[in-house]
């Protein structure tokens, strides 16, 4: 392995384990000793990347834009197109948006060989049946989600009859051919789906609920997982 080779590895490695990544995790993980890893870590630090912690603790990688961009290999470049082109497909209007752009910025950041691989890539990502429209802004319902803070709004089930929810977003998803929000539902008190295309009148009411997302989003994959087994 060329040192070129080994330096992106353990950027990746980086990027993967779980924070701080210890000397001796970031060894085993890129198949090097420990000592080789602190003195990559120095190169690293060198090139302009920002890497907190030190020997006997820990590492933690701080993405740094002035690092130059990483290359991919093949299968990784295919794997980030058919990603990109599926939320252009199935996203919302914003979403998909972005996700145009960021095809269209990862094509100018990446080296020409690869730029080519990526615009003449043999992965597509084609739905002829289109997801609904979502009733409400998706933009600001992923930023109140980001923010951890609830939301109020109309939901209409499937024979139409609607009612008045204040939730507390917890992620959205593509489920079952629509878009969903997973949400902790305060009328219900419990957790609950909803779909965004029966969503209306959204307003942000300004509570938080800060810091519980991450943990409450846990325990409503674990509920679901049990459900489905």
């Amino acid at each position: 392995m060329s040192r070129t080779d080994r330096l992106f590895s353990l950027m990746q490695a980086l990027r993967n384990l779980t924070p701080p990544a210890t000397a001796q995790s970031l060894a085993q993980e890129t198949g090097v000793s420990v000592r080789t890893i602190y003195r990559d870590i120095d190169s690293l630090r060198g090139l302009g990347a920002v890497i907190d912690g030190e020997a006997g603790f820990g590492f933690t990688l701080i993405e740094d834009a002035t690092l130059p961009p990483l290359g991919f290999v093949p299968e990784e470049i295919e794997a980030l197109v058919v990603g990109l082109r599926e939320v252009m497909e199935v996203g919302d209007p914003s979403l998909a948006a972005a996700a145009k752009s960021a095809l269209s910025k990862l094509k100018a950041r990446l080296p020409h060989g690869q730029a080519h691989r990526l615009e003449q890539a043999v992965l597509y990502a084609k739905r002829f049946n289109l997801p609904p429209p979502p009733g409400i802004d998706a933009g600001t319902l992923r930023q109140a989600t980001w923010d951890e803070v609830t939301v109020e709004f109309a939901y209409a089930d499937v024979q139409g009859h609607k009612t008045r929810r204040a939730v507390d977003p917890l992620s959205i998803v593509f489920m079952q051919e629509s878009h969903c929000l997973l949400a902790y539902c305060h009328l219900r008190c419990d957790y609950r789906v909803f779909r965004l295309d029966r969503m209306s009148d959204m307003e942000l009411t300004g509570g938080s609920f800060r810091p519980r997302r991450v943990p409450m989003l846990r325990e409503f994959h674990l509920r679901l997982k049990q459900e489905k087994s």
